[in-house]
């Protein structure tokens, strides 16, 4: 994807932010807690916040969080659901906060979505020495057969490239941050998977699918035929097609420290 497809996709997501905040799946409280385990402190930044998914999660651990999102409907949506919350309008490029000022930096299914030459060094400047930065993605198991078989049905815009563990291993094998200058430096990368799920129906998982970024930047016609035939999908699998079930799930954890 070049860089224009990609701030595309990375900016189609506030005309679904209801149905985001709706059906996106939370994240595995596991995974969230290896995230934040070498973490100095309990300041947390939430960047690219989103609807707050994974801002939830952390409110629920008892860190002392805030959430920065550069798109105002998502960022309606979070603190609609979290008013507690400091939720502040802002980008992994010019994130609103001084320097040193969080022991950990948490992106949930956004990281890809950053400029990490620019984002990295501004990162690493509202990190306190030793702090942490993580992403964490929600996999679809395509161990699971039903599940593999679904990704197959819905194709590559609905099941991007790290939407299933092995994608996302290599995916993130070749994320790399800046590591020159004295603000932008971290560490060697640690990776971890964790189990998770979301209870979902065959309508509510069509409509979770429906929010992908790729799902939705393509045109009215396609989008109604692939939303048809992933359901269809669903409604012949006997695994899905008999009111509600667990889509298995992981989430994947990429994490780093602050040098």
């Amino acid at each position: 994807m070049d860089q224009g497809d990609q701030r595309h996709h990375a900016r189609s997501f506030g005309v679904a932010a209801a149905a985001y905040a709706e059906h996106r799946p939370d994240y595995a409280e596991a995974a969230v807690r290896w995230a934040l385990a070498p973490a100095p402190g309990r300041r947390v930044l939430d960047l690219g916040a989103g609807t707050g998914k994974l801002t939830a999660t952390l409110v629920a651990l008892g860190v002392d969080v805030v959430a920065v999102e550069p798109d105002p409907a998502m960022v309606t949506e979070l603190r609609r659901a979290l008013p507690g919350v400091r939720a502040l309008t802002g980008s992994a490029e010019a994130i609103p906060l001084p320097d040193g000022s969080v022991d950990a930096v948490l992106a949930g299914n956004a990281m890809h979505w950053f400029d990490l030459a620019v984002a990295g060094p501004e990162i690493a400047r509202v990190l306190a020495p030793g702090g942490v930065l993580a992403g964490l993605w929600n996999l679809m198991d395509d161990d699971v057969e039903w599940v593999a078989g679904l990704a197959r049905v819905a194709g590559s815009a609905a099941v991007g490239p790290r939407d299933t563990p092995a994608a996302w291993r290599a995916a993130t094998a070749g994320l790399h941050l800046p590591k020159t200058g004295a603000t932008a430096r971290f560490g060697s990368p640690e990776q971890a998977e964790f189990s998770h799920g979301q209870r979902r129906t065959a309508d509510s998982l069509v409509a979770t699918i429906a929010t992908r970024a790729g799902m939705l930047v393509m045109p009215e016609p396609e989008r109604a035929a692939t939303l048809g035939r992933i359901g269809a999908f669903l409604a012949e699998t006997p695994a899905t097609a008999h009111g509600v079930f667990t889509l298995p799930m992981r989430t994947g954890v990429l994490r780093v420290r602050r040098r």
